[in-house]
């Protein structure tokens, strides 16, 4: 009986050590910043083609889609796009496609002060980017349309100004629009011959 009692001290302490490092490395007890960061470089493997990110200001909406995963940073819009773009452009796999809100361009200064400083920044962090721009609600409604089947995920932040929010559609990397027109194209030629 003492021998078990030694055993069960053993298994207790190792439970409150491990539950210890555990609780230590849980995002749970993470600061938004340092959460969203590994929950991005977490997921981003996982992610491909038809898969969306998006980097949106504090009012735009959760959303309760099975396939929206929504994600607090408590950090800056552009600071995150940064990190967002750099851990994508690091990647294997995908690239992504840049949606704006149509609306942006049209949002005056002296309604909302720092607006076209945003977009300033805004065009030095996308830099050669093709950019696409689509209203805010039929954004929404690709976003809503795509979680029923595919992943979004949403990196949520901080900013104040209407109409910022950047909508990542990923495609292949390594599979470029180009080759796969030619691709469609060359089927379509086949007409259903078999090679």
């Amino acid at each position: 009986m003492r021998r078990n009692n030694g055993c069960w001290a053993l298994v207790l302490a190792t439970t409150i050590a491990m539950n210890c490092v555990c609780a230590a490395r849980g995002e749970q007890d993470m600061a938004p910043s340092a959460a969203w960061q590994v929950r991005l470089h977490e997921t981003l493997p996982l992610l491909g083609h038809r898969n969306w990110v998006l980097i949106v200001d504090s009012a735009y909406p959760l959303q309760n889609s099975p396939g929206i995963e929504t994600v607090e940073t408590g950090a800056p819009l552009a600071d995150v796009l940064r990190l967002t773009l750099d851990e994508i452009d690091h990647s294997i796999h995908v690239r992504p496609a840049v949606y704006l809100d149509a609306e942006l361009p049209f949002v005056p200064e002296q309604d909302v002060p720092g607006v076209s400083q945003y977009r300033n920044d805004l065009k030095t962090i996308l830099g050669t980017q093709s950019v696409n721009s689509l209203p805010h609600e039929e954004l929404l409604r690709k976003v809503d349309d795509v979680s029923r089947s595919y992943k979004v995920l949403i990196l949520k932040t901080r900013e104040t100004i209407p109409y910022t929010s950047v909508f990542l559609q990923l495609n292949c990397k390594y599979w470029s629009d180009d080759a796969e027109a030619r691709l469609r194209a060359a089927m379509k030629h086949a007409g259903g011959k078999s090679q």
